[in-house]
């Protein structure tokens, strides 16, 4: 059976203030984002944000990661390592996924930017990834089937779009570390898996390419860099939620 952490209040706060503090650094970042600006500079700027605010840069270090945070650009689904070479440019879209450690707590978020102007289609691919996620968010409460709420939603919305979901990753539950349980799928498994109960926090995180394949592959080479199998655009937006007794918090929404 999983160990799904039921968080104490005490801990609900600690998460609230460390995911508060992941959306902040999320603006701030996203404020920097414009054509000719390197993802290492994004990277500098987010962990002096966050070393300023009393906190940690989660990804640094974690299981030998490099930087402190992730920066996908395009095809790169996720776990894209900011580099002085990788150079943003008009017509891209980007990902910035920030994890801050405040008071030993986490929170995680992320979101996906265009840089200058983009194509519609890449609009409309933006803009239905983060409909998928509100979507997927608001059906939450306790009683309810994990599954049903997430992959489910997801899966019903996106179909007619002819996109692909990601399968092979997924959102976690977190908050007293960074990866917990449960593992959030976010296609339609078929299976009532978890039952939602209050004090229970994961990230909700769909990760839906351009084109109808959700595989992916691993970048041999960094070990992280997960990308689209056949080169297409790649969205992602993500939020850490809380189970109330009523319903559900997203804890990195301003």
């Amino acid at each position: 059976m999983k160990h799904i952490i039921i968080k104490s209040p005490a801990q609900v706060e600690g998460i609230r203030r460390s995911s508060k503090l992941a959306t902040e650094t999320l603006n701030f970042v996203a404020s920097l984002i414009k054509p000719g600006v390197s993802t290492l500079t994004l990277n500098d700027a987010a962990h002096q944000f966050i070393i300023d605010h009393h906190a940690i840069p989660a990804p640094l270090g974690y299981n030998g990661f490099p930087k402190s945070i992730c920066t996908s650009i395009n095809n790169v689904v996720c776990h894209g390592i900011p580099s002085a070479t990788d150079i943003l440019k008009k017509g891209d879209i980007i990902n910035i996924d920030i994890t801050t450690i405040l008071d030993s707590f986490y929170g995680d978020t992320s979101a996906t930017y265009p840089v200058g102007n983009v194509p519609e289609k890449t609009k409309k691919l933006l803009n239905r990834t983060k409909q998928a996620l509100d979507l997927a968010i608001a059906a939450l409460a306790p009683n309810k089937y994990l599954n049903r709420c997430i992959g489910q939603t997801i899966e019903e919305y996106l179909t007619p779009f002819n996109y692909g979901i990601v399968r092979m990753l997924g959102g976690h539950g977190v908050g007293v570390d960074f990866h917990e349980e449960p593992f959030v799928f976010h296609y339609n498994t078929h299976q009532d898996d978890v039952l939602l109960k209050p004090g229970m926090i994961f990230t909700v995180e769909p990760m839906v390419n351009s084109s109808p394949d959700y595989n992916v592959t691993i970048d041999k080479k960094d070990g992280w860099t997960v990308r689209t199998n056949d080169g297409a655009l790649s969205c992602q937006f993500e939020h850490t939620v809380l189970i109330t007794p009523n319903g559900h918090e997203i804890l990195t929404k301003l």
